[in-house]
């Protein structure tokens, strides 16, 4: 069965479902049988869309106050810190290594050794150790 969303909101779906009706078209919701060609039709999808409206809310609600919990509890929230000697990668960069060396020698990414080099040459406008010029 194919779900599908029209409208993340009760105010954008009625919306969505009045251009509908200006273009002729009638919304069918055949899994629940409801019409949108009258005003009980339509009465019905304001309060199913209202009601799928404040379970997502509430679904957020508990999200957060869960990570809230966490971090009070000590717990790390996202991803964990990088953890290489961003020194060395610096200066291997500086050294003249190619970004794919400096990357396999210290087990990251070439776009990590790019970040690295770039945020240590803040204030340094030589184009030989920008990742951009490699």
């Amino acid at each position: 069965m194919c779900r599908v969303s029209l409208a993340r909101s009760t105010k954008h779906f009625l919306q969505v479902l009045d251009e509908l009706n200006d273009l002729g078209i009638q919304f069918l919701s055949q899994r629940e049988a409801i019409y949108t060609d009258g005003p009980l039709g339509r009465a019905i999808v304001v309060i199913v869309s209202a009601v799928a409206e404040l379970e997502r809310s509430l679904i957020v609600e508990r999200v957060r106050a869960g990570m809230r919990r966490a971090k009070l509890d000590g717990r790390r929230i996202g991803r964990a810190p990088l953890d290489v000697d961003r020194g060395a990668i610096v200066s291997d960069r500086r050294t003249g290594l190619s970004l794919t060396l400096v990357a396999k020698k210290h087990g990251v990414s070439r776009a990590t050794v790019c970040r690295l080099v770039n945020e240590s040459n803040t204030g340094i406008a030589s184009s030989e150790l920008q990742c951009a010029a490699a």
